[in-house]
This record gives C-alpha cells, sequence and structure tokens, in this order.
C-alpha cells in the first residue's frame, strides 16, 4: 500500500526503526530518534543494494518518488544508481576544483612571492572586486570567450578602460598557468584581442623647458617643511628613478663609497644600477644622519618603520605652488629623458637603460644592468653639473654626447 504524508506524520517513532514501506523499492526508514530517511532499495549485478533518497521533510514524499523513479531509469539502461550518484559527485568536486577562482589562487600563490607586495595586492585586489564575482566559480576549462568579454567589459564601462586591459592580460596569465597543470586547453582571452577600446596615453605632467626647470630647482631649495622630504625632493632629478623606488629607497641598497644605489625594478622586477653624482652622494649623507637608523632612507613622519607616504612629494610640489599640470613625482623621469636627449645630445639607449626601460641590443639581447655603466656615470655626473648651472641661472651651452 503507498504512503501517504497524513500517514508519515502520524507513525510515532519506536524503540526500533520501523519501515514505512511505499512502492518500488521505495521506504522511509523512521528512527527511534525521530529522524525520517528516504531509502530505495534495488538489485544490480545479481546484488541488493540501497540508496538514501535525503531526509523527510526536507525531501518530500512526492520528491522521494521522482528520485526513485530516476534511479529506475537508470536501472533500466543497465546504470547503478549508487554508482551513477558517486561519478556525478566526483565531477562536481573535480569542477570545483578546477574553478576558474581555485586557479587563479592557485597561480597568485605561486607567483606573487616573486612580484612587488603592492603589486601583487593590486593584482589580487582586481580579481576578487572584478573577476571572481562573475566567473569565479565556473570551471576554467567551460568558460567561453564571450563571457569574458562580458565581465572585463564591466570594467570598462565604468571608465577604467586601462584597468579592464589589465584585468583581461591577469586572466590570460590564468588561463595559461591552468594549460600548464592540465586544467585547460586553451587561452581564451587571446581571443579578445582588439575587442576592448584601446587605452588613451597619458602623459605624467613634466618640467621640460631648461628655464623653467632652474626655477623649479631654486623653489625645491627653498622648501621650508620637512627636511626628509626636501631631500627628497632634491634627489628626485639628481636620480629620476620612479617615486615609489624613490621614497622606498632603503640604506642596506646604498653605497656611498662606490657611489651606487643597487636595488630590484618593482615594474620589472629586474636588478638595477643608479650611479650616483657627487651632488646625490652630499644630499644623501646629509640625510644619513638623521634618518641612518631607519632602513628607509625617507622614513615615514609617524615611524622609522615604513616609508614616507606616496603622497608627500607631490604634496610638497602643491604647497610651492606648483600645479599639478605642470609637474608630478614621475614629471622628473621626463625631465631627465627630453633634457638629456635633446640638449645634451646623450646616446637614447643609455638614457632609457637608466630609466630601467626595456633596452636590447642589435641582436635583440636584453642588456644587463652593467651594461655600459661607465658611460652611465659620466651621464649621471654631467646631468647633475648641468642642473647646478640651470639652479644659478646660468646661460647653458648645449652639449653633444658624454665627455
Amino acid at each position: 500500500m503507498a504512503l501517504t504524508d497524513t500517514a508519515i506524520r502520524n507513525t510515532k517513532p519506536a524503540d526500533k526503526p520501523l519501515k514505512l514501506t511505499d512502492e518500488r523499492g521505495l521506504y522511509l526508514l523512521l528512527k527511534s530518534n525521530g529522524s525520517r530517511w528516504w531509502r530505495f532499495d534495488y538489485r544490480y549485478g545479481g546484488k541488493r543494494k540501497t540508496l538514501s533518497m535525503g531526509v523527510y521533510p526536507d525531501v518530500s514524499l512526492k520528491e522521494a518518488r521522482n528520485r526513485r523513479d530516476e534511479a529506475r531509469k537508470l536501472l533500466a539502461s543497465d546504470v547503478d544508481p549508487g554508482e551513477n550518484r558517486k561519478a556525478v559527485k566526483a565531477a562536481k568536486l573535480e569542477k570545483a576544483a578546477n574553478s576558474f577562482e581555485v586557479v587563479a589562487r592557485e597561480w597568485y600563490a605561486k607567483y606573487s612571492p616573486t612580484w612587488n607586495e603592492s603589486h601583487g595586492e593590486r593584482i589580487i585586489r582586481r580579481f576578487e572586486r572584478d573577476i571572481f564575482p562573475w566567473i569565479g566559480s565556473k570551471p576554467i576549462a567551460e568558460i567561453a570567450a564571450p563571457e569574458l568579454l562580458t565581465t572585463v567589459r564591466r570594467i570598462e564601462d565604468r571608465g577604467a578602460v586601462e584597468t579592464a586591459h589589465r584585468a583581461l592580460g591577469n586572466c590570460g596569465q590564468v588561463f595559461r598557468y591552468a594549460i600548464a597543470t592540465g586544467r585547460a586547453t586553451r587561452d581564451i582571452s587571446a581571443d579578445l584581442r582588439g575587442a576592448l577600446p584601446p587605452v588613451k596615453g597619458e602623459h605624467f605632467a613634466a618640467i621640460t623647458e631648461p628655464k623653467q626647470v632652474g626655477a623649479l630647482l631654486r623653489a625645491i631649495d627653498g622648501y621650508t617643511g620637512s627636511h626628509v622630504v626636501r631631500c627628497a625632493l632634491r634627489l628626485a632629478p639628481l636620480v629620476f628613478v620612479r617615486p615609489g623606488e624613490l621614497r622606498k629607497a632603503e640604506w642596506k641598497d646604498i653605497d656611498l663609497d662606490a657611489g651606487e644605489w643597487r636595488y630590484t625594478v618593482t615594474k620589472t622586477n629586474t636588478p638595477h644600477i643608479v650611479p650616483l653624482s657627487t651632488q646625490a652622494v652630499e644630499i644623501l649623507k646629509e640625510l644619513q644622519a638623521l634618518t641612518g637608523r631607519s632602513p628607509f632612507v625617507f622614513p615615514g613622519a609617524r615611524t622609522n618603520g615604513r616609508p614616507m607616504s606616496d603622497n608627500a612629494i607631490l604634496a610638497a610640489l602643491r604647497r610651492m605652488g606648483i600645479d599639478k599640470e605642470e609637474m608630478s613625482g614621475h614629471g622628473f623621469r621626463a625631465m631627465a629623458r627630453t633634457i638629456l636627449d635633446e640638449v645634451l645630445g646623450v646616446r637614447p639607449d643609455f638614457i632609457e637603460h637608466q630609466l630601467a626601460h626595456a633596452v636590447r641590443d642589435p641582436n635583440g639581447r636584453a642588456y644587463n644592468r652593467t651594461a655600459h655603466l661607465p658611460e652611465r656615470r659620466k651621464m649621471m655626473q654631467q646631468w647633475a653639473d648641468y642642473l647646478d648651472k640651470l639652479k644659478v641661472g646660468a646661460e647653458i651651452i648645449p652639449l653633444h654626447g658624454v665627455a
């Protein structure tokens, strides 16, 4: 006789489990603690087997019968429903283990120790904010190019075109890692080349006209704020490194006797050498008496254990009355690049190498960090001497080549 909901509700538990039989192998097992479990008995390969169908009332009588009928269909096709359930569960676990987010976090954990900390933080934040919510749970091998494009276009739609390009590039790295580890067969991000609008180049504000450079240097010398910030401002045009590299400079990387600063470029994670002019060494020796006990050349105002704020130099330029459209922290690099080339006539590859840009020789080989180091030493001293002349307002006769 078939079961009814009324019969199930009215049957009270006993000291021993009770079996309330329905039809075609389905029954409800009422345990002594009051729990009610659906069971389905069947035979496969000459053996009697039992399959759990869920707990009543979470699984209703109607749903339990539907699950029984699905199992009977598998039996009719000579498929063991118990083994089928194990296979489906294993497939789901495999998909979850190979989801885009799992693979991306594995890729991040493997490679992030080799990156600059802030670079790594930006990448994982980009994934967590812009990528994982949309495709993170999907098996990486099942993600299609249009789906990835829709995801990165959400970034583009809020006006962050450059971030969209970076996110797409990071996704490509994850797909290629998935291919290498056997969890995907191709990098679908390659199909989206040209699908995003190009990034409009933004030039950092920079003073590159020699007379205006002289005025800027005089303003820096007259800066009355923090001595540490003033030294950073004075050193910035002499070394023309990236602003983050300057403010995070550490004393352990600087050899004042050799006149060298050796560190790892944050953008490319490659070693770099900055020859220090006598003027730069003088500034650093002056500063060492003040900050030498800190690991950082330019420690923060509140603690020696952290570098100064990334806004310190910009804020100082503003206090000196220099507008943001006129000069930026990156502007010292453009200043050096322009004047060394157009006024002092220094070979462009010397300049590019000193800027830590990707420079290759005629055979396509990347220059190493010591390439043309003697010439670069001369260039850096020539540059510092030229800036001194600009600062005092001397008439500058353009030079050609490195002496």
